[in-house]
């Protein structure tokens, strides 16, 4: 049995609370979620605590980040919501060797997702971040060459996340991003970000299922619905990482996806003006 440590800033939320079971499906009984370690309460209940977490879910609390990555084969960087929080949890945890998954959103900048590769880089310890739509079925047998413009609609909260959607962006579009716009209003949010060569892509966040509209240089389009099970893929990727340590999203995305979250959150300061993309 392989055992895989949790990291968190606070471990009461929605992925610390499915991770468990879903890794045990998908690893077919071959991994567990053993240890973990929290470094706060959750700030909206301060009743619980990290312990209190641990011991409502069977997973033994340590006392400090290094004994969670010394007692365990993988490790798990979560403060999904919290993304300032990664730089000072990844730390340890990068310098181990060992394969770590760092969850969304990755960083606050660009220049902090550029230093968390960049402590992976000098100690050989194989990681990576995504978004849960990257794994999304209906993206895999679309063409993702020679994007001329794209339209992407999902919900949730703008800072947190917008990632899903940019990562789809990135994905079709590529990793060329200069600049972004802010076009939406406070209970609607959207912004505009315009690649090399005149190609943009609009991203809108509204109540409902993520839906994309991709249209090609040749004047063709596709357009979908994503109805398959993102968090299940997302789970099944990362077990796959785990044994193999085969990276599925290259880090130069991860910090094309937050250099353009980056620019939406500036650009959202001063709507209708271009926000230069910084890298």
């Amino acid at each position: 049995m392989k055992k895989i440590g949790f990291v968190d800033y606070y471990l009461w939320n929605f992925h610390a609370n499915t991770y468990p079971e879903m890794i045990k499906k998908y690893s077919d009984g071959e991994m567990e979620v053993a240890y973990c370690y929290g470094t706060a309460a959750n700030p909206l209940n301060p009743e619980q605590t990290s312990e209190a977490w641990a011991e409502t879910n069977g997973v033994e609390m340590l006392s400090s980040i290094e004994e969670v990555v010394e007692k365990s084969d993988y490790i798990i960087v979560l403060s999904p919501n919290n993304p300032e929080q990664h730089r000072a949890l990844c730390e340890i945890p990068l310098k181990s060797g060992k394969p770590v998954y760092i969850d969304k959103t990755f960083a606050p900048d660009a220049e902090t997702a550029k230093e968390i590769f960049a402590i992976a880089d000098a100690h050989g310890t194989p990681c990576y971040s995504s978004s849960a739509l990257f794994f999304a079925d209906e993206l895999k047998d679309l063409q993702k060459e020679n994007v001329e413009y794209m339209t992407s609609f999902g919900s949730g909260g703008y800072e947190t996340h917008s990632i899903h959607q940019i990562e789809q962006v990135v994905t079709f579009m590529g990793r060329d991003a200069e600049s972004v716009m802010y076009t939406g209003t406070e209970k609607f949010p959207s912004f505009k970000v315009r690649f090399a060569g005149d190609r943009y892509a609009d991203i809108i966040m509204m109540p409902g299922r993520f839906r994309m509209h991709v249209g090609y240089g040749d004047g063709k389009a596709v357009d979908y619905t994503v109805d398959s099970p993102i968090f299940d893929r997302l789970v099944e990727n990362m077990v796959k990482f785990f044994r193999t340590t085969e990276i599925p999203v290259p880090h130069a995305q991860t910090v094309e996806v937050i250099a353009i979250r980056e620019a939406s959150i500036r650009a959202k300061e001063t709507p209708f003006v271009w926000v230069d993309i910084q890298k």
